[in-house]
C-alpha cells in the first residue's frame, strides 16, 4: 500500500512541477517578455538554462519539508504519509486554480501553510486521542509560518516603495528617450546592474548549492567586498566596450537578470515541488529498513530530523520537467499576461474592473500628488515633466515597457531577495518581483487617470489572492488530512480521483476559453503605430468578434429553448451561466476595439464610428436577449410551475429552428466575408418577425381567455420567449447591415 502512495506522491510531484512553474514563470520572464529584450525563443532558452543550472546546483531539500513545520518524532509513519499525501493533493489543485485565473501566487506560502494545516490536523487528532499525554503545541512549529507571514507584509510594501523610488530616479536620469544618454551612462549603469545580479547569484543562487562547502561559503563571505568591487570595475568596462561595439547593453542586462532569477528560482523553490515527495521517500526507506517489525502505526519518524541529500537524478529530472513546463504551458503565459497588463506603459484593455477601495486610493493619491506638485517651483515641475515625456519613447514594437524599466525590475528584485536572504527572511520571489514591477510602473506614470483605478484593483486582487492562498492552503489540507485519516484507503482513493478530475476539467475548460487568435490581433493593434495597419487589424478583430458572438448565440438559443420545453432545470442554469460569462467577454471585445478606434486617423474614425458602435451594440443586445429569456425560464422551473403546453411547443419549435438557421447563415457570411446574399437573409428575418408577431397575438388571446393563475404564469414566460426571439431577429438584421458597412 505505502509503495503505491510513494509512487503517487512522485506522480503528483511531476504535476506540481508543471503547474508550479506555470505560476512562478512570471517571476523571471516578466521583464524580458514585457520589454521584448530578445526574441521569445532566446528569452525562453536563457530561462531554461538558468532553471537547469539552478536545479542541478540545488541542494534539493530545504529542511522545512522534513521538520520545518512539524516535529517528525511525534508522528508515526502512517500518519506522516497521510499528511504528505494531503499536502501534495492540495497543492496541485490550489496552484492550478490560480494558474487558470491568471493570478500569480507563492508556491512557498502554499507549501508552508499546507504542511501547517496537515500537521495541525494530525496533531489535533493525536492530542485528543492521547488523553493529555501529548501536548498539542509540542508536535508542530509555528515559527516558520510566522516568519513567512511577516516577510509577506514587509516584502510587499518594501518592494513596491523601492520599485517606485528607484525607477523614478532612473527615469529622471535617462528619460524615455534613453539611447542618446547611454553614451555616458552605459558603463556605470551596466556595472551596477551586473554587479547586483552577480551578488544576487552568490548570495541567493549559490548559497545552498550542492558544491558549496562550509569553507567555500566562509571564503565568499570574507571576500564579498573585494568580489563586488572587482566585479563592478570589470563589468563597467565590459559594458562600455559593448556599447561602443553597438551592442544593446540593456538587453544584455535583462537577459543576465533573467538567467539569475531563473537559476535562483529553480535552486531554492525546487523544494516546493519535490521536497514533500522526497521527504516521503526518505520516511519510506527508513521504515522499510528499520520499522517493518514495529508496524506503520507505531514507528516514529524521528529520522527526518537528520540532514538529507538528494540524488542528482531527481534534480536533473526535476529541471527537465520544469523546462518542458516553461515552454509548453499556456497557463504560464496567462499568468505572465496578468502581470504585463497591470504594468504596461500604454493604456488598453484592462482585465480588472473598478473597486471602491481602488477609487478611494486613486482619489487620495491624486490629492496628495497635487499638493506636492503645487509646492514645487514651476521651473522644477517643468523640468521633471520634460524628463518623463513619453511622446517619443525608445521601446520595441509590441513591448509593454522599455528596457530601462525591465532592467530596474530585475536588478532591484534580485537585490531585495538577496538582502532578505542575508537577514534569513523567507521572502517569496513572486511577491518581490511582482511588487517591484508594480512600483516601477507607477513611477513611470503608466497608471494614468483612465487606467489607475483598474490597475490598482488588479494589484489589490493579486495581493488578496496571496493571503487567500495561505488560508485556503491551510483549511483544504487540514480537511483533506482529517478525511484521509478517518476515511482510510477508500476515502484516500476518492480524494485522489477528485483531484485528478479537477485538474483534467480545469485544463479542458482553459483550452475552451483560449482566444489566442483574438489576443494576437489585439496585441498587434496595441503595438502598431500605423493608422492604416490599425484599421486593417481592427476590421479583422471586429469580424472575429461578430463570428464568435453569432456562434455562441446559435449554440445557446436552441439549447435554452429546448431545455425549457423539456423542463431540464440544470441545462437552463448552465445556459444562463454561459450567457453571463459571454456578457463579460462581449464587453471586453468592445473595449479592445475602442482602443483600436482611438488609434485611427480622424477621417477614418469619423467614417466608421457609427457602424462600429452599431455592430457592438447589436452584438451585446443579442447576448442580453438571451439573458432576458433565460432568467424567467429558470425562475419558472425553479418554482416547479406548469410546463409549456403542447400547442405552444408545436407553435414555437419551427420559429426557433428558423431563427437558429438564420443565425448560422449570418455567422457563415461573417466568417467567409461574403455578404452577397444579405438582402435575402434580411427578407427572411422580416418574414420571421411577422410570424413571431402572429404567435405573440395568439398568446395574448390565450391569456385573455384563461382564468387560471397557473396558466397565466407559463403564458407570460412563453410570451417573453417570443418577444425576445423577435428582438433577437431584429438585432441580427441590424448587426449584419452595420457589419457590411464597417467591413467595406
Amino acid at each position: 500500500m505505502f509503495t503505491t502512495v510513494i509512487i503517487f506522491l512522485f506522480i503528483l510531484a511531476i504535476i506540481d512541477l508543471y503547474v508550479g512553474v506555470s505560476n512562478d514563470a512570471v517571476n523571471f520572464l516578466n521583464s524580458a517578455v514585457g520589454s521584448k529584450a530578445a526574441p521569445l525563443k532566446i528569452v525562453f532558452a536563457v530561462a531554461a538554462v538558468g532553471i537547469l543550472c539552478g536545479a542541478v546546483l540545488s541542494n534539493g531539500m530545504m529542511e522545512i519539508a522534513r521538520h520545518g513545520i512539524f516535529k517528525p518524532e511525534f508522528f508515526y509513519f502512517s500518519e506522516l504519509m497521510c499528511v504528505l499525501l494531503a499536502v501534495m493533493l492540495s497543492d496541485v489543485v490550489i496552484l492550478d486554480v490560480f494558474n487558470s485565473l491568471g493570478l500569480p501566487t507563492s508556491t512557498t506560502v502554499s507549501m508552508v501553510f499546507e504542511l501547517l494545516g496537515g500537521s495541525v490536523a494530525m496533531a489535533w487528532v493525536k492530542s485528543a486521542s492521547s488523553h493529555g499525554t501529548l501536548q498539542f503545541a509540542s508536535m508542530f512549529n509555528t515559527d516558520k509560518a510566522l516568519q513567512v507571514i511577516l516577510a509577506i507584509f514587509f516584502s510587499v510594501a518594501i518592494a513596491f516603495v523601492f520599485g517606485a523610488v528607484v525607477q523614478w530616479i532612473t527615469r529622471l536620469i535617462l528619460t524615455f528617450d534613453y539611447r542618446k544618454r547611454l553614451k555616458w551612462w552605459a558603463g556605470i549603469l551596466g556595472g551596477i546592474a551586473v554587479t547586483s545580479i552577480v551578488y544576487f547569484m552568490l548570495i541567493k543562487g549559490l548559497a545552498d548549492a550542492s558544491f558549496m562547502t562550509a569553507d567555500k561559503k566562509a571564503w565568499v563571505a570574507a571576500h564579498t567586498g573585494q568580489l563586488v568591487l572587482w566585479c563592478f570595475v570589470g563589468s563597467a568596462v565590459l559594458m562600455q566596450i559593448l556599447y561602443f561595439l553597438k551592442v544593446n547593453v540593456l538587453s544584455v542586462i535583462v537577459l543576465t537578470g533573467t538567467f539569475a532569477l531563473a537559476m535562483a528560482f529553480a535552486g531554492n523553490d525546487l523544494v516546493n515541488f519535490i521536497g514533500v515527495p522526497l521527504a516521503g521517500l526518505s520516511a519510506f526507506q527508513d521504515f522499510t529498513a528499520n520499522g517493518a517489525a514495529v508496524g506503520p502505526d507505531a514507528y516514529a519518524m524521528g529520522s527526518l530530523n537528520g540532514p538529507a541529500a538528494t540524488p542528482i537524478f531527481f534534480l536533473v529530472a526535476a529541471g527537465i520537467i520544469m523546462v518542458i513546463s516553461l515552454i509548453t504551458s499556456k497557463k504560464a503565459k496567462n499568468v505572465i499576461k496578468t502581470s504585463l497588463d497591470l504594468s504596461r506603459q500604454e493604456e488598453g484593455d484592462e482585465m480588472f474592473g473598478s473597486s471602491p477601495l481602488a477609487r478611494v486610493l486613486v482619489r487620495s493619491s491624486s490629492n496628495i500628488a497635487t499638493f506636492f506638485v503645487s509646492i514645487l517651483p514651476a521651473p522644477v515641475r517643468k523640468w521633471i515633466d520634460s524628463r518623463f515625456d513619453n511622446s517619443n519613447p525608445t521601446m520595441e514594437k509590441g513591448a509593454s515597457f522599455d528596457l530601462v524599466r525591465a532592467s530596474v525590475n530585475l536588478v532591484l528584485a534580485g537585490l531585495l531577495i538577496a538582502l532578505g536572504t542575508s537577514f534569513k527572511l523567507p521572502l517569496s520571489t513572486t511577491y518581490v518581483t511582482f511588487m517591484v514591477a508594480m512600483g516601477s510602473s507607477l513611477a513611470d506614470r503608466a497608471w494614468g487617470r483612465e487606467s489607475a483605478v483598474f490597475r490598482i484593483t488588479g494589484v489589490i486582487s493579486v495581493i488578496g489572492g496571496w493571503f487567500i492562498t495561505a488560508a485556503v492552503a491551510f483549511i483544504v489540507c487540514f480537511l483533506v488530512t482529517l478525511a484521509m485519516h478517518f476515511g482510510g484507503s477508500i476515502v484516500t482513493v476518492i480524494l485522489c480521483g477528485i483531484a485528478i478530475y479537477m485538474l483534467i476539467s480545469s485544463q479542458v475548460k482553459f483550452k475552451s476559453k483560449d482566444n489566442a487568435g483574438d489576443d494576437r490581433i489585439y496585441d498587434s493593434i496595441v503595438a502598431s503605430k500605423s493608422p492604416e495597419e490599425v484599421w486593417s487589424l481592427l476590421k479583422a478583430h471586429n469580424k472575429s468578434s461578430a463570428a464568435t458572438i453569432l456562434e455562441f448565440v446559435s449554440d445557446v438559443y436552441p439549447t435554452l429553448s429546448d431545455s425549457f420545453s423539456d423542463e431540464d432545470r440544470r441545462a437552463v442554469s448552465e445556459a444562463l451561466n454561459r450567457i453571463k460569462e459571454e456578457k463579460v467577454n462581449a464587453k471586453k471585445l468592445r473595449k479592445r476595439e475602442l482602443v483600436g478606434m482611438m488609434k485611427l486617423d480622424r477621417n477614418t474614425a469619423v467614417q466608421c464610428d457609427t457602424w462600429f458602435h452599431q455592430t457592438n451594440n447589436n452584438m451585446e443586445q443579442m447576448v442580453y436577449c438571451l439573458q432576458r429569456m433565460a432568467e424567467p425560464c429558470k425562475e419558472h422551473l425553479d418554482n416547479n410551475f406548469n410546463p409549456l403546453p403542447e400547442d405552444c411547443s408545436a407553435e414555437y419549435a419551427p420559429l426557433e429552428a428558423r431563427l437558429t438557421d438564420y443565425i448560422d447563415w449570418a455567422g457563415k457570411m461573417v466568417a467567409m466575408d461574403d455578404y452577397d446574399r444579405i438582402d435575402s437573409l434580411n427578407s427572411n428575418l422580416d418574414g420571421l418577425r411577422m410570424d413571431l408577431e402572429k404567435a405573440i397575438r395568439n398568446v395574448m388571446e390565450r391569456v385573455n381567455g384563461s382564468t387560471k393563475q397557473e396558466n397565466l404564469n407559463i403564458y407570460m414566460v412563453y410570451l417573453n420567449m417570443l418577444q425576445e426571439s423577435q428582438q433577437l431577429a431584429s438585432c441580427l438584421k441590424h448587426l449584419m447591415l452595420a457589419e457590411v458597412k464597417f467591413q467595406r
